[in-house]
Formats: structure tokens, sequence, C-alpha cells
């Protein structure tokens, strides 16, 4: 079998299955040989349903194997090969066709690249003699070198990179200077082969598109980096390349390389990246210097390019944030941990970068962003005051810490109807603090000031980057921006985006390709290669602390998991809601409708569950027996009084303020003195309230009852040492930051964390959708944020099932009923 293209081929027209071609036509000859008896050999076309001859030189006598040949051509049609008629193909000289005489052609040109890699070995193997004509396109070759060129989007060339000249020593190259101005980069991948340059890029996405497990951090883990990987270049053409630079560029780049919009792009055509993705080039020049050390015998090198290398002295010039001294006149001792936070807040002030204090709760990001203030008006750097933006319920939090953590300085508050008046002495002050419900209100006053630092406590709470308050915080204008959360990722990767968009607009793109580029791939398809992308693209400007590395000293945490059963009518009640919620939903989802209509209903279904599940009473619309079963109540009578008698301050959470307004009339009833503390209470009384809690002694209620909206943020109630949980909330880190108010900084005492669910109930079931979703924000932050609210059909399908009994429940997810913090816990199983 000989293979070659047509040179000298004008075109091919149809016929029959084949389509019309132009000159790019690539065939097969097949022809039978012979040896005679004196050795020689004698070959004549194998035939085809075509008549075409070929005179034989020479004059032998053969005795031809019919069978054999039989055989031979049975072959010749199961790899999918037809003949192609002479009449179809048009030749630029006559003769060209009597030379060649019958060819044989696949179905595709396309084709030709597989029949290539998969089927040539195994005709060699059978006996086939394979031969292959000057201008074959479709045969794999090596790669001769690889190309890096970075330039400026104003068309200066900032660096050229040349690595893996297997063929000669490695030319020398000239180094280029850096652009005169800050700006997008551009930058282009290449290989070269027989001297012709081509570009990377589609062919990795064609490599992504081809085999998914690329996509796959533990796939690329377990490729060898000295195994070749055979890429497609457009035509058809194969090449073999080494996996180790693979392995690097898709480390680093796979967000750009597998974007649906570069195929809108002309081949050859640079990617652009911001100014900020320096960090992002310097780590693929690093990882491809990597790969030089892998191979044996230097049989992969990389030249450093001068260019480059001034974008790495660059960074390494930024550095990192070195250590402080804590700053005189501060009204608290900071912790170590806390003096690195302000560092590094320093540093992003340093290099005009903003960022995201997300320690976790209890760790006192107050604290270390009052200092930092602090520190900048030591400087004399705050020639115009911070402000700080956040949640209503915390305002008299940062002014009690202001208080106490910077006394010294002014400090004044926005808040209530004489506030533009106040807003007047703005320059008087070092630090203004305002809520989101007013921000937007008074944004017309706000973005005419002046501001040194914009600080956005809680800042997960401009989740939605499209709502009125996020777009007035866009107006604001501060050369220094922060968030402060306990939470980056409350609910999906979109409130990560919404963050950045505030802090660094363009960081993470536009909102679409946000989606398109990360979102998707990771929270939809998985891609644990995409999550570690993005987790080390916003690393530099994430600083994330937990308890468990940083405050050692921290009392244990014990995480007890008490389980109820529903008897009697609330047993049957739940059943009864579940299957007429099961049924609508079903109707739901074979209405293949998931519009706004859909999913209230999906959500007002599962919302009756768990209210059945707290306390049947909290059911609209339902006319309860006054004998009903109240499972959860009846376990509180009997806990409660219990906890009281032996010391302990409790804090309780609900999500359902009915609901806990039930428990405060079990209490009356019990005679068990408590606060109650929801979003209802005015900011002054929350201060009264948690005041009152705080302080202690025999006269101070034990109980604090909070709403997890109200009470689940910004407190300190470290004089509780127990935290009870009614009901579970889809996402783990809205409880893990109500629990926080009692676990940190200046708790003495154990703490036991009590979650009441009632068991085979959907409440069990929430606690696996919380696990599962809980481990997408650990690929990208390492966090224990979750989730959103977002089914599939099966998964609402088991979050409808039936109740199950003691002992059958399927999640594996309750294997484990306890967690601990810091040192050695008790477990508990109720």
């Amino acid at each position: 079998m000989t293979l070659g293209r047509g040179d000298g081929l004008l075109g091919m027209r149809s016929q029959g299955k084949l389509g019309p071609r132009g000159d790019s036509v690539s065939f097969a000859q097949i022809d039978w040989v012979y040896r005679l008896n004196d050795g020689t050999l004698w070959q004549t076309p194998a035939p085809t349903s075509i008549l075409q001859t070929r005179t034989p030189q020479g004059i032998g006598t053969v005795e031809r194997d019919r069978s054999a040949e039989r055989d031979a051509m049975d072959r010749v049609w199961t790899l999918g090969l037809t003949p192609v008629a002479s009449d179809r193909l048009q030749w630029r000289h006559p003769d060209i066709e009597r030379e060649l005489g019958p060819l044989w052609t696949l179905p595709q040109e396309a084709m030709f690249a597989d029949f290539w890699a998969d089927m040539l070995p195994v005709l060699r193997s059978e006996g086939w003699d394979i031969h292959m004509r000057p201008g074959f396109a479709h045969e794999s070759v090596a790669v001769q070198r690889w190309h890096i060129r970075l330039g400026s989007a104003s068309g200066e060339i900032e660096s050229l990179q040349v690595a893996g000249d297997f063929a000669a020593r490695p030319e020398p190259v000239q180094a280029m200077q850096l652009a005169r101005r800050e700006g997008a980069w551009l930058l282009s991948l290449g290989i070269e082969i027989d001297g012709v340059t081509l570009d990377l890029v589609p062919m990795l996405a064609n490599l992504l598109a081809r085999d998914s497990r690329w996509l796959s951090l533990e796939h690329i883990d377990s490729v060898d980096d000295l195994s070749m990987v055979q890429l497609r270049a457009v035509g058809g053409k194969r090449i073999d390349v080494p996996a180790a630079p693979l392995k690097a560029i898709l480390r680093t780049m796979v967000d750009l390389i597998a974007d649906p919009a570069r195929r809108q792009l002309r081949e050859g055509e640079p990617i652009a990246l911001p100014h900020w993705d320096l960090r992002r080039i310097e780590a693929l020049r690093t990882a491809l210097l990597q790969t030089g050390r892998v191979a044996p015998d230097n049989q992969w090198q990389l030249q450093g390019d001068a260019g480059l290398e001034l974008l790495s002295r660059r960074l390494r010039k930024q550095g990192t944030p070195q250590p402080l001294d804590a700053p005189r006149g501060l009204g608290i001792t900071l912790r170590n941990y806390q003096l690195d936070g302000l560092a590094w807040l320093q540093y992003l002030r340093a290099n005009h970068l903003g960022g995201i204090l997300a320690d976790e709760m209890g760790l006192g990001k107050t604290a270390q962003a009052l200092a930092h203030v602090w520190m900048e008006k030591q400087a004399g750097r705050l020639t115009h005051p911070a402000l700080i933006v956040m949640p209503t319920s915390l305002i008299f939090n940062w002014l009690a810490e202001a208080r106490m953590v910077t006394p010294e300085l002014r400090v004044l508050a926005l808040v209530g109807p004489h506030r533009s008046e106040r807003l007047l002495q703005a320059g008087d002050h070092d630090l203004v603090i305002t809520t989101y419900p007013l921000v937007w209100r008074d944004v017309d006053a706000l973005s005419a000031k002046p501001w040194h630092l914009l600080i956005l406590d809680e800042a997960q709470m401009v989740k939605n980057a499209g709502s009125r308050t996020a777009r007035a915080l866009r107006r604001i204008k501060a050369p220094h921006l922060l968030c402060l959360t306990g939470t980056p990722l409350e609910n999906h990767l979109g409130e990560l985006w919404a963050q950045f968009d505030f802090l660094m607009p363009g960081f993470l793109g536009d909102p679409h390709g946000f989606g398109r580029r990360w979102r998707k791939p990771i929270e939809e398809n998985g891609e644990t290669l995409r999550a570690e992308l993005l987790a080390k693209r916003i690393a530099p400007f994430v600083l994330r602390r937990r308890k468990s590395e940083v405050a050692k000293e921290l009392p244990e945490r014990t995480d007890i998991l008490v389980r109820v059963e529903l008897e009697g009518r609330q047993r049957e009640l739940y059943e009864a809601v579940r299957t007429a919620c099961d049924k609508e939903v079903r109707r739901v989802l074979k209405a293949q409708d998931w519009g706004n209509a859909a999913q209230i209903a999906i959500l007002d279904a599962l919302l009756k569950l768990r209210q059945v599940c707290c306390d049947p009473r909290l059911l609209r619309g339902t006319s309860v027996h006054p004998d009903t079963e109240r499972a959860k109540l009846e376990h509180l009578a009997q806990m409660l009084p219990e906890l009281v008698e032996d010391g302990r301050r409790i804090l309780v959470f609900s999500q359902f303020t009915s609901m806990l307004r039930l428990v405060a009339e079990l209490l009356d009833s019990l005679g068990l003195g408590y606060l109650m503390l929801t979003g209802a209470t005015a900011p002054g009384e929350r201060e009264h309230i948690v005041a009152r809690f705080q302080q202690g002694g025999e006269n101070a209620p034990p109980i604090l009852l909070a709403s997890l909206k109200a009470g689940g943020t910004g407190l300190n109630l470290t004089a509780a040492d127990t935290v009870i949980h009614l009901d579970p909330w889809w996402n783990p880190a809205v409880q893990e930051q109500a629990t926080a108010r009692a676990h940190r900084i200046g708790q003495t005492q154990p703490v036991f964390v009590y979650r009441i669910v009632v068991q085979g109930s959907i409440e069990e079931r929430m606690l696996e959708l919380q696990e599962r979703k809980r481990l997408l924000a650990q690929g990208v932050l390492g966090s224990d944020a979750a989730g959103a609210i977002k089914f599939s059909a099966d998964e609402l399908a088991g979050l409808l099932a039936p109740l199950t009994e003691p002992g059958n429940n399927p999640l594996a997810i309750l294997a484990a009923d306890t967690r601990r913090w810091g040192g050695t816990g008790r477990r508990g199983l109720h």
C-alpha cells in the first residue's frame, strides 16, 4: 500500500459517498506483489470494479493465489477505502494518471489522520508493506522547537522564547525591552515543524475536545512527563509532543485554551491577557523551565529569555508581605496571624491591588481592618477618610470595636435621618461607616466625596452584581478597595466574581465569560484542573486562615448530631405533605419547565417539608390537631433544663423566626429566662441584648434565641458555650458563621454544637447536599462554603423520598457525626 497526496491533481468530482474535493486529496495505491522463483518481484494493481490495466515491465510467469488476493481485498474494504473512478479526477497532465494507476480514498480527507495513526500499525503487523509518497500530510511528526511570544497591546514585542530544540543547539535570542506602559499582553504559543511555525492553541483545544480527561487534574498528574501525546494540526497532520510541556501549559492556560470564544479568532491570533496576568505568564515560564529537568540527557531544553526575565524580576521586586511590628496606639495586642494579615493589607495597598480578607469567622477581621486604617493614618497617607460599608446589624459592633482597637481614630456613623448633615463632617473624621441599605440611597453624596479606602464588610452580601447596592458601590471611587468576609463563596462561584468585579473589574472577565470559562466547567462539569487554576489565579488576592491553623489556643469544639423521630400525627402529616409535594414536583419535571415559576414551586415544596419537621404549626393554611406531636420542641423540653442546670449558656438558632417564637413559648412554660434577636430587633436594642447576654451573672438569661439572618454574622457571643441549630440550612457556611459567634477569639470554654434533624427526612438528605456542595468551594478556596440552591432531578427525588426507618438511612455522609476543631473532643450521637 502506497499513501500519497495528489501532486498535480486539480480536484475530484462527487462519486457516490465521496463528496467533491479540491487539490488536497489523499489516496492509496494497492498492489499485489509476488516473488518469482529467481527472486524478482512481480506487482499488479489490486482489482477494483473499475477496469484499468497497466503493461508489466518484462515477461514472467506467475501462478496467482486468488484466495489470498480475495482475503486481502476483503481487508481493503473493511478499512473503508473506496476506489475512485478515473473520470472523477482532473489532472494537470494525463500522463500522471497512467503512471499512478487505480486509486483508492476514504470518504473524508480528515479520516486519513486516524487511518495513519490507528490502522497502519495494524496493517504492518498483518504483513502489509506500507510506503509513503512525498507530500502525504497525515503522518505523525515530531516538534523541533516550541515558541512563546509575548507582546504588549500596543504592538511592541516583549520577548521571544524558544524551547525544545531537538536537532541543534538552542539559538541565542535577542532580548527585547519591556513596554513603556502598562496594558494588556498578547501571548502566542507555537511549535515549529520543518521550519514552519504552527499555532499550538487550536491543537490543544482539539485535544481537550477529543479527550476530556485532560480537564481533570488527577489525569494530568497520572500522565508520565516523558510519554508522547499526539496533537492534530489543521489539515490533519499528526504531531507527537512530549507530555511535560503540555501539562505545564494546560495547568496555567486551560481556561483560555478551552474557551469557546477562541473559536471565533483566526488561527495564529494571540491570546489577550490583562496586565495583572503577569503572574500567570511567570507561572507558565517557571513551569516550562521545570520541564527541562525531567527529560534525560537534556532532550528537552528551554532557553530563558531576557525579556521574560525582566517580567520575573518585576514580580520579585513586588515581593511578598514583609513582617510588621504592631503599630503604636492600638488598644489591643494583635496576635501573630493578625500581624501577618495587617502586613498583607499593607502589601496590597503598596502595590495598588485589591483583595479579600477571608479569615474564618471569629479570627478578628474587624480588628485587622481597623489596624490597617490606623497604620495609614500614622504614615500620613490617610489624607481622606476610609469608608466602610456593612450590614445594618453590625453598626454597633464596629463602633464598639473601633473604641477598643483604635481609640484615637475619629469615627463617624452615617445612620439615621440626619445622615446628609453628618456627611458634611466626613472630612473631619478618619473613618466613616454606613450600611448596605443606605449606600444606594446616599450614593450621590457619597460618590462626590474623596475616600482613601473603601472596605466592604460581609462582602458576600453584594453577591448580585446587578443590584442597586452593587451599582452604587461601583460609583464610589477610592484608590484602595478591600472586602472582608468569612464566606467568600456563600452560594456559588458567581458571588466570587461579583466581589472581584468590585475590587478589580475585568480580572475574572465579564459575567458571561466567567460562566463559560469557570463556573459551568467547575460547578456542572466537575473539571478539577479548572478549579485548581482558578484557585491559583485568585490566591494572591485572597487571604484565608482557619482557626485550627492559626488560633490553636481556642478551646475544643465538639459537634453532635441529634436525630429525632416523627411519630403519630406529625409523621402522618409529613407523609401527606411529602406525597402532595412529590406529585407537584414530578409535574414540573415532566413539563421540563425550569423557569422562575417552577423554581418557586420546588422551593415551596421543600419549605413545607422543613416546616413540618420543625413544628406542624409553622405550616400555613393547614389545620393542626392540638394533640399533634412536636418532636423537636419535645426534645428541647428535656434538653434545655438539663443544660441550664449544668450552668451552660446557650445560643439557639433557627432559620424560622416563627419557630423561635414557639421556643419562647416553651421557655415561658418551663420558667427559663431568655433573650431574642431577630431581623425585627432595632440596632440599639441589639446592642443592649448582646451586652446583657455577654455580661452573664446570676440574673442574666442563660438562653439567647436568634435567627440565622440576624444573629449569624458580626456578633461576639463568647459568653455562650453551647450552640443549638434547630433546622439545617442548604448552605453549611451560614450555620458555621452562626456557630462562630461563640467559638471565636475570646472564648475560654469548650463549645458544644448540637444540630437537631429529623431521622430519615428531608433534613438528613440536606446534610448530604451540604457536603457535596461544600466540595465545590474547597476546590477553589479550601473554604467551607457551599453551592447554590440548585437541584438535579435525582437530587429532588432523593429530597422528596419517603421517611426512612432508623438504621436504613442511605446517606453515607452521616457515617461520621462528629467533627472536632482544636484538641480532643467527645463524640455524641442521640
